[in-house]
């Protein structure tokens, strides 16, 4: 760990254009590097804070395909929608760039070049997938089948999502084109590799041992099981048609590999911040005085600790990141978040129904952040922590602040008097927090430095709820002044120590109590005891948190049974063919269209409704088994289809003449076959 640097670079996962960004990808990476870039800031620190969307690269290729556009216009669609709900959750880059941008091709053939010119690359002819109806080489993402680690059957030509294994598309058993959905030839092709395997001895040493007691227990026990697993070349380059031309003779046609161009989009990204700032760039990424840290998600892992540092070595001028404190994933009402299947809460979609309620969200997520395994967001959860934390405890406390100072004083911040043993007491805890929080986000414990700050919020309530101001005024309104002033010293800690996690809340606390951004940093609640002065004039109280009612979280209930229902129907597969039946063998089923007149329930059979149906020829008692899934009410009256001339079978003592047609939804309920044109009389055969 690098003690007191002069400089930090931080660097967010680049996302991918191929879609809208959810609540799975702001728990993950986003609150957490924005937390860690607003805290150094509020202590004075110099901070580069770096992202941009990732635009090349197999994703964007199938969304084109997928959407019948080029790849330009979709990476255009969602740079947009991207950048505005990066903008709308307040996370605060100092520069959000685009792999697009001529800086980024620029840099990122800069660096191929000097690797290659320095012979750091191996040139192998080498047999890869290739879909001959689609005439293309298949690049990772083309490709899904068998993982031959976990066996799960969608696994893809780079990853296997399942259990998180590395792959080749060469690995996969079964491969299938995701084009054509043909089965793949291998074909001869000339890639570059990087010999990951001649830096085994640099990876062990510098994380294996150098970072073995300050990286994070999933970030290390990933990279060292792929070191101790044995290292390979990693192919650097791609047959696409979408990229990054490699910028060497003999290379037409082919491609910088996603996973080699995107990392340095983060020193292209900035580049462009230093030039716009008039800064020099390079003490951002060649200072050993510099700390870089990288927020991903644990499938970034190896590219972000094996890969990229690799690259960084082999090119020889770069500093390595101090760490990479990758988080887990976050899943929503049980199950995995996943764009393609619409199972997720898109940010942009979230404020249309929850219009300033940044802050509740980014709460709830850093709270329940999956920091060291997989967590679970529910709307249940959310709503409680809003209701119950945030406008209970922090909402409460600042409410009641505020409304007692301006009845008592008009909204002046009183003098205080001689302060008391409870007084003291309370405002040297409060000055300890700085630290305790501190040093939960340097060690990027983000949960647990959220609960610390709720912790002022805890001994402010606890403040007020023992000394009672509101009882005091009466008989001793020269201590009630101290009280206020107490308190308002904690109202106006938490203005500044809440910035890095709800940076809404604090700048509209910030304008309840009149007080401007630069007037406090983070070191001042520690050193100063008048963080508000006396004779400051506050303004009126305004509600922080406004309470979630339970119709609100209905309506995202049932958005969601809604997808649910959709991916069902979307995936459902038609029952094979039965075997063939000849004409002769229909015409003998007698199908008619009959209206149930009665219905009960069979006693002691929990299946079975005991029916009387009209057919039209006759009325005749049907035992049909779909008690589960109606009620007796529920079919009286109903048009169905019946089969007549089945064979009577005697059901727990009740014969019954005929069979009802009934098929299921999507959702596996019974559905009635029923003839719903008007004029179908009774006893009309169906044929």
């Amino acid at each position: 760990m690098l003690e007191n640097p002069k400089r930090y670079t931080i660097t967010a996962a680049l996302p991918y254009t191929n879609g809208p960004i959810h609540i799975g990808h702001l728990a993950g990476v986003y609150v957490p590097s924005d937390i860690y870039a607003r805290y150094l800031r509020l202590q004075g620190k110099d901070v580069a804070f770096m992202c941009g969307s990732d635009e090349h690269g197999v994703a964007i290729s199938m969304k084109a395909k997928k959407e019948g556009i080029t790849p330009q216009e979709v990476i255009d669609k969602y740079d947009g929608i991207i950048r505005q709900s990066f903008l709308d959750f307040g996370i605060s880059f100092d520069n959000y760039s685009r792999t697009s941008a001529k800086i980024h091709h620029d840099t990122a053939q800069e660096f191929f070049r000097k690797l290659y010119e320095d012979g750091k690359f191996i040139e192998q002819t080498t047999e890869q997938l290739y879909d001959a109806k689609a005439d293309q080489f298949l690049a990772d993402r083309f490709v899904t089948g068998t993982c031959p680690k976990c066996g799960n059957e969608e696994a893809y030509g780079d990853q296997c999502e399942k259990c998180g294994s590395s792959l080749n598309a060469t690995d996969l058993i079964q491969p299938k084109s995701t084009i054509t959905g043909e089965t793949p030839i291998l074909k001869e092709t000339k890639h570059w590799f990087l010999p990951l395997n001649e830096y085994d001895a640099f990876l062990r040493e510098w994380v294996l041992e150098g970072h073995k007691n300050d990286w994070k227990s999933n970030v290390y026990g990933q990279v060292k099981s792929w070191v101790d697993g044995g290292l390979e070349p990693r192919a650097v380059t791609r047959d696409l048609d979408w990229g990054i031309d490699v910028p060497v003779e003999g290379a037409e046609g082919k491609k910088l590999y996603v996973w080699f161009d995107a990392p340095i989009g983060y020193i292209s990204a900035t580049k462009e911040w230093a030039a716009k700032e008039g800064k020099d760039w390079e003490p951002y990424w060649k200072d050993q005085d510099t700390k870089l840290v990288h927020f991903i998600g644990k499938d970034n892992i190896v590219f972000h600790c094996i890969i990229f540092p690799a690259m960084l070595k082999a090119e020889g001028s770069y500093i390595l990141p101090d760490n990479v404190p990758a988080n887990e994933f976050l899943n929503l009402e049980g199950n995995k978040l996943s764009t393609s299947k619409n199972w997720a809460v898109w940010l942009h979609e979230y404020l249309q129904d929850f219009p300033d309620k940044q802050d509740a969200l980014r709460y709830v997520l850093t709270a329940n952040a999956p920091e060291t395994k997989d967590n679970d967001f529910t709307w249940k959860d959310f709503q409680a922590r809003n209701n119950n934390e945030l406008a209970a405890i922090y909402g409460n406390f600042i409410n009641r602040v505020v409304v007692l100072t301006n009845k008592y004083y008009t909204g002046i911040v009183p003098a205080p008097n001689e302060f008391t043993a409870i007084d003291e007491q309370t405002l040297a805890e409060l000055k300890a927090y700085p630290a305790v929080i501190s040093s939960s986000i340097e060690r990027y414990r983000f949960r647990e430095a959220l609960g610390e700050v709720m912790n002022v919020a805890r001994l402010g309530n606890k403040y007020l709820a023992d000394e009672e101001p509101w009882k005091m005024v009466k008989e001793n309104p020269e201590r009630v002044k101290t009280q206020m002033y107490v308190a308002l010293q904690i109202a106006t800690a938490l203005s500044v120590l809440c910035e890095p996690f709800l940076p809404f809340t604090s700048t509209k606390l910030k304008s309840i109590l009149k007080l401007t951004d630069s007037e406090l940093n983070w070191n001042d609640i520690s050193k100063k005891t008048d963080l508000i002065p006396s004779n400051h004039q506050i303004g009126q109280a305004e509600i922080l948190f406004a309470q979630i009612d339970d119709a609100e979280i209905q309506k995202q209930m049932d958005k969601l049974e809604a997808t649910k229902t959709a991916n069902k129907i979307e995936n459902t597969k038609a029952e094979p063919q039965k075997e063939i039946a000849t004409f002769d063998d229909f015409t003998k089923l007698d199908i008619r269209v009959g209206t149930i007149l009665e219905a009960e329930k069979m006693p002691k059979a929990n299946k079975l409704l005991v029916l009387k149906v009209d057919t039209g020829i006759d009325v005749r008692t049907i035992v049909s088994g779909i008690a589960e899934h109606f009620s007796p009410e529920e079919v009286v009256g109903k048009r169905v289809t019946v089969l007549v001339n089945l064979a009577p079978r005697a059901l727990r003592g009740v014969e019954s003449a005929g069979m009802i047609l009934m098929t299921n939804n999507a959702e596996g309920k019974l559905v009635f076959v029923n003839p719903d044109t008007e004029g179908v009389l009774n006893g009309a055969l169906i044929s």
